[in-house]
Order: C-alpha cells, then sequence, then structure tokens
C-alpha cells in the first residue's frame, strides 16, 4: 500500500500522466493528474510539472485553468511562460500571450528560440497598429536570434507578411544569411493569402535558383497561385514535374492540383487527378464540388457530394456551403432543402458560411420567404449574406423590400456595401419599377459609398432607363461611359428599344451586339421581333434569312417542371408525352374558363416572337402551359407548381397564368431565363413589368 502511495507521488510518474492528457487531448485525464498532484504532492507542486500542467491546459484551449497553473508556480521558468505563450498564440489569443511574454522579460527570464516564433506568432494576429511584432523583433536582435537563427527568423518574416508590413518583410529576408525552404514557403504562401500570385510564382523560382528543394507546402503554393493567376500552362507544366518527385501521393498536393484544374476551367483535368488519388479527405471531395460547379456541371457536382456520404464522409460546412452553391445553379429547391435538413442534423445550419449559402439558395431558387427565415435567424451576418438577400428580393423583382434590407445593412453597421450590393440593388429598382431611386443610387454611389461605377452598374441602369421607356437617355450614357460598353448593356438597350417600339435607336444597338457576338441568335431575334412588332415584314424576314445564311441556330424553347423525382420536359406543340390526352383535355377546358372570364389570345406572339417560341402556330400550345397542365395534372393543391423555361416567359403566356392562378386557386412559380414570376390571385410578382 505504501509502496503504491509512494509510486503514484512520483513526480516522473505524474508528469507522464500530463502528459498521456494531452496526447489523446482529454482534459478530464489532465485534471485527475492535476488534482492527484495537488493531493500527493503537497505543499508544493515541483516547477517542472507546473510547466506541464501549463502546456497541458494551453494545448487544450483552457485558457483560464492555464493561466491559473502558471500563477500557482511559485518560480516560473521560461519553459512555462514558452508553453503558454505558444497556446495562446495557437488558438487566436493574441493578447493574454502577449500579456505573457511582457510579465516573462519583467521576471528577468531570457525568451529562447522557442519563444519568440511563438510571440511572433501572437504579434501576427494582434489588433491593426500593433507595435508588439516590430518590440519582438528589436529584442531578437538584442538577444542575438536575428538574423541568425533561421527558425527565428521565419516566424518574424511570416509576421510581417500578415500584418501587412510588407517593406519590412522583404527588407528581413534579404538579411537572411541562411534561407531555407520554410522562408521561401513563409514568402509564397502570403504572397498567394494576399492576392499576389505572381509574385508566389517568382518567389518558387527563386527557391530553385538558389538550390533549394521545394516541399509539399511549397509545391501547393505554386498551384495555388497558379490558380489564381489562371496560369494554365505553368501548372500544367508543374504537374509532370510534381508526378517526376512523388509529390501527388501527398493529399494536400492532389487537393491543391484538383482546385488549380478546377479555377482554369479544366473540370475533366480535376476529375483525373481526383480519381487517381489513393487516398481522400474531406477537403478532397469538397475541391472535386467545387471544380464542377465553377464549371457549370452542376449535376456532377451534386453526384460528387453523394459520392462523398456513400464514402462515410461527414458533412461539413465547406462541403454542404459548396454543394448549396450547386443547388442554386440548378434551381433545385427541392435539394438545396433536403440539404437545409442535413445542415441541421449535423449542427451546422448557425455556421456563417452554410447560412450565408442557404439563403443564396432560397433566393436563386424563389423561396424568398425561406431565405428570410434563415436571414432573420442568423446570430451574425457577413456581406455575402446581406448580398445574397438582396438578390433573392430583386430575382423576384421585389424593390421595396429589396431597398428595405440595404437600409438595415446600412443601419446595422455590420458590413459596407460593395459594387454586388449595388448591382443588386439597381436591379431590384429596374425589375420593380422603382426607375426614380436606382437612377438616384447610381447617381451617387461614388460619393455616398466610395465605389466606383463598374461595366454591370452601367448595364442596370440602361436596364433600368429602358424598362422606364427612356431608351435616349440610356443610349447617352452608354455613350458618355468612360469604359468600352459590353454585351449585356446593349442587349438591355435592345430590349428595351423592342419593348417600347424604339426600331431606329434598337437597330443600332443590335449592330453593336452583332460586332461583339456574332452569333448569339438572342440578338438576331431580338432585332427581327422588334420590326416584326413594327410592321416592317419585309426587314424582319431578311434578319431571320440572314441568320440562316450565315449558319445562327437558335435554341428552341422549352420548359420543365419536377415532380417525384423526374423532370418532365415539353416543347411548344409537344405530343409526345405519356400524358398527351389528359393534358389537351385540361388545356382545352381551361382555355373556355379563361375565355369566360375575359381571356383573349395575344397571337402575334405565335408568329413574330422568335425569342419565346420558334414560330408555333397557336399560342395555347406553348411548352410553359403544357408545363402547367401537367403539374396541375399530379401536384397536389396547395403545392406551388413550379416551372422553368429556357427563354423568356411570352406576353400571352404571362396572361394565361395570371388568369389561371385565380380561376384554380394555386400558386404558380414561373422562372425563365430573365427572373422569377409568382402568379397567384390574377397577379404576377412582377406587376407586368418584365
Amino acid at each position: 500500500m505504501r509502496a503504491g502511495a509512494a509510486m503514484s507521488a512520483d513526480p516522473q510518474l505524474l508528469a507522464a500522466a500530463v502528459e498521456a492528457a494531452i496526447a489523446s487531448r482529454s482534459p478530464r485525464l489532465g485534471r485527475a493528474a492535476h488534482a492527484r498532484a495537488l493531493r500527493l504532492l503537497s505543499p508544493g507542486i515541483p516547477p517542472f510539472i507546473c510547466a506541464h500542467l501549463v502546456n497541458l491546459y494551453s494545448k487544450l484551449d483552457l485558457p483560464a485553468a492555464a493561466a491559473s497553473a502558471l500563477a500557482s508556480d511559485p518560480s516560473p521558468t521560461v519553459v512555462s511562460f514558452t508553453a503558454f505563450i505558444s497556446g495562446a498564440a495557437q488558438h487566436a489569443r493574441p493578447l493574454p500571450a502577449l500579456s505573457a511574454f511582457a510579465a516573462m522579460l519583467r521576471l528577468g527570464l531570457r525568451p529562447n528560440d522557442f519563444t519568440f516564433p511563438s510571440a511572433f506568432k501572437a504579434a501576427a494576429s494582434a489588433p491593426p497598429r500593433s507595435a508588439a511584432g516590430p518590440q519582438i523583433h528589436a529584442l531578437a536582435i538584442r538577444f542575438g536570434y536575428l538574423p541568425a537563427d533561421a527558425f527565428v527568423s521565419c516566424a518574424a518574416l511570416d509576421m510581417y507578411f500578415k500584418t501587412g508590413r510588407l517593406g519590412l518583410a522583404r527588407r528581413l529576408f534579404e538579411e537572411m544569411p541562411n534561407r531555407n525552404v520554410v522562408a521561401w514557403n513563409a514568402v509564397m504562401t502570403n504572397a498567394v493569402l494576399d492576392g499576389r500570385p505572381l509574385e508566389t510564382v517568382q518567389a518558387y523560382f527563386g527557391l530553385r535558383e538558389a538550390g533549394g528543394m521545394p516541399n509539399v507546402v511549397s509545391v501547393c503554393a505554386f498551384f495555388n497561385a497558379c490558380a489564381g493567376a489562371l496560369l494554365l500552362l505553368p501548372g500544367s507544366q508543374f504537374h509532370g514535374f510534381v508526378v517526376k518527385c512523388g509529390f501527388d501521393m501527398d493529399v494536400s498536393v492532389s487537393n491543391a492540383m484538383v482546385d488549380f484544374y478546377g479555377k482554369c476551367r479544366c473540370a475533366e483535368k480535376a476529375k483525373m487527378v481526383f480519381d487517381a488519388m489513393r487516398v481522400r479527405n474531406s477537403v478532397s471531395w469538397c475541391s472535386m464540388v467545387v471544380a464542377y460547379a465553377q464549371n457549370g456541371a452542376e449535376e456532377d457536382a451534386f453526384a460528387v457530394y453523394l459520392g462523398a456520404r456513400r464514402a462515410g464522409e461527414e458533412p461539413t460546412d465547406f462541403m454542404v456551403s459548396s454543394v448549396l452553391t450547386t443547388c442554386a445553379g440548378l434551381l433545385g429547391l427541392d435539394l438545396g432543402r433536403a440539404l437545409h435538413a442535413v445542415a441541421v442534423r449535423s449542427c451546422i445550419d448557425a455556421n456563417i458560411f452554410v447560412a450565408s449559402a442557404l439563403v443564396d439558395m432560397y433566393g436563386k431558387c424563389g423561396g424568398v420567404e425561406d431565405a428570410q427565415h434563415v436571414f432573420s435567424d442568423m446570430p451574425q451576418r457577413n456581406l455575402v449574406t446581406w448580398n445574397a438577400m438582396i438578390g433573392g428580393h430583386a430575382n423576384i423583382g421585389d424593390a421595396i423590400n429589396a431597398l428595405a434590407v440595404f437600409s438595415d445593412m446600412i443601419a446595422s453597421g455590420e458590413t459596407a456595401p460593395n459594387y454586388i450590393t449595388l448591382v443588386n440593388v439597381i436591379t431590384a429598382c429596374s425589375r420593380g419599377g422603382l426607375t426614380k431611386e436606382g437612377y438616384e443610387l447610381f447617381e451617387t454611389m461614388r460619393e455616398r459609398f466610395g465605389i466606383e461605377p463598374r461595366t454591370e452598374h452601367y448595364a442596370c441602369v440602361v436596364d433600368l432607363l429602358g424598362r422606364a421607356g427612356m431608351e435616349e437617355r440610356a443610349y447617352e450614357i452608354i455613350q458618355r461611359m468612360p469604359m468600352r460598353p459590353s454585351i449585356s448593356l446593349w442587349g438591355a438597350l435592345l430590349g428595351a428599344c423592342k419593348m417600347h417600339g424604339k426600331t431606329e435607336l434598337g437597330r443600332i444597338a443590335a449592330e453593336k451586339l452583332f460586332e461583339l457576338d456574332p452569333q448569339d441568335s438572342g440578338n438576331h431575334v431580338l432585332l427581327s421581333n422588334m420590326l416584326a412588332s413594327a410592321g416592317r415584314w419585309a426587314e424582319a424576314t431578311y434578319v431571320r434569312k440572314e441568320m440562316k445564311d450565315v449558319g445562327i441556330k437558335k435554341d428552341p424553347g422549352c420548359s420543365w417542371i419536377t415532380w417525384k423525382n423526374g423532370v418532365h420536359v415539353f416543347h411548344a406543340k409537344d405530343t409526345k408525352h405519356e400524358m398527351n390526352s389528359e393534358i389537351r383535355a385540361l388545356l382545352a377546358k381551361l382555355k373556355k374558363q379563361m375565355q369566360a372570364s375575359g381571356y383573349m389570345p395575344d397571337t402575334q406572339y405565335s408568329l413574330y416572337d422568335l425569342e419565346e417560341e420558334e414560330k408555333e402556330s397557336e399560342v395555347f400550345q406553348h411548352s410553359e402551359k403544357l408545363a402547367l397542365a401537367y403539374g396541375l395534372i399530379h401536384i397536389p393543391p396547395g403545392v406551388p407548381i413550379r416551372i422553368t423555361k429556357n427563354l423568356r416567359i411570352c406576353v400571352d403566356c404571362h396572361r394565361a397564368f395570371k388568369f389561371i392562378s385565380g380561376i384554380v386557386d394555386r400558386e404558380i412559380i414561373v422562372r425563365d431565363n430573365n427572373r422569377f414570376h409568382h402568379f397567384k390571385q390574377y397577379e404576377c410578382s412582377c406587376k407586368d413589368y418584365w
């Protein structure tokens, strides 16, 4: 019994117990060892046991316990202080770390080559304008660690880069007598993080010219730089070097290559790297999802996510937010809701990135009420969140609520608007008919927010004025703008001219579009429709003939609706669907009911509006009407009917849907290639302004 007590009181055994708790990251085991030390080593714990306890609590991010253990040491050593400083710095607690460093100096303790790197790490995340970094630098010189000690020098170098003191960082780098690969990596990785990819590439070649051999960090930094600068050729050549040296066996390097190829629009090469990986982690799956999403392959991205789940990967905040982006691209509201449930079950729905992605997904899929619920429940919001909520209202043309959210954003002081914010607000004003408010924001954006108008803002204001019938004023703005007008600018002007019959100005816009994008059929179709609407049939026919002569083909109009995991696609005058007889019968019934309520078909769009349907004989056979009939047959009452169309909904279908929404008392949501339309009780959310 006495032998056992003596053994338990052995300080070496207690120190080993504390180290075991650190290795297992177990606060319970650590506190048990601490309690045993207090019981058996009374009246005082040896300094080296105190150092172990400080190390334990610091590494487990228990700052109060770490500070208590350090304070209870009657004779603290540099080891104890270094353990505390290191733990606080690693867990992003710079102020306690720097306070402990100052306390250590006041006690006359000399920092060592482990203390200084930890202190520099704390200084790197200190509040802006803090002078702690340069002061620690001066001490390191005084004690002889700089510039000779490579470990301390690299930590100081990293601190200067992270605090934005680029001049001091470069000077220190030049003074280093021994620039090892860690020093070069500090230059490369920080340049990538700061958005200076070309500097990373130059630093890599500097490393090689100095006779150094890159490591995994160097390789990843090079690929990240090539991805940031879209340097496909150098990155592809570097891929060969990586394979030759065996770096491709490292999962971090493979992940960097997947990301590189994805950003350089080479999704298939990204998939090739991904398929060749022997070991994958969560980052691997997320990188492949993002690579597909960035290249418009949303279905493939979602398939990769499902593959990750089958492989046993748990959903992370980055994975779920990435896949939610693909749902927004697919307009997959049901898929997005399923992912929302996954986020809730995984307890990551409150994560700011996941919640922002949910707001964005719901807004882009037309579920603005759902987006508002998520937005309201968020404890904190960032710029992406605010932009997503404003954009959601803009998508449905709800200018009043878009402006209300914008005002709340300004009043909250959480974040300042950026150029995307103003694009969304002006777009909302354009689609909602608030011409005065939108134009005033455009005119004052530089003065109020310090944001210079970009091409996107000019395109929005041209659309804003054009929808209000002020095409000549919009044309004047195009002529005065300091940059070259884009396709979207001339397209907005042409669309406005077609809407209001401004044929001559519309022809000018069309000619500019033909120069910028001669193969786009939509521009030719718009011009032809405008001329036809003005009764200039010969000119309209000539435009269509010219399209045919040069081989420009227009995509046929189609609409689709999803029901029970199946996608049903309809084209104009479609008779191939298995429910064709039931669809025709319902449309005939609806036509009689609509005519009894005052509806008259607008047949001009069956012949001349080639943008909506190409040469259709009867307006009641448009693809969106067929899709609607299918939805009315299958989708139960009370459930909104959601239809997607690849072209802009025509005037007749828009009018018909308003009638049908009231006759059958159903909510109908149409997403065309321009915006959402919410039909309910004989009205549309766009207020006939699209």
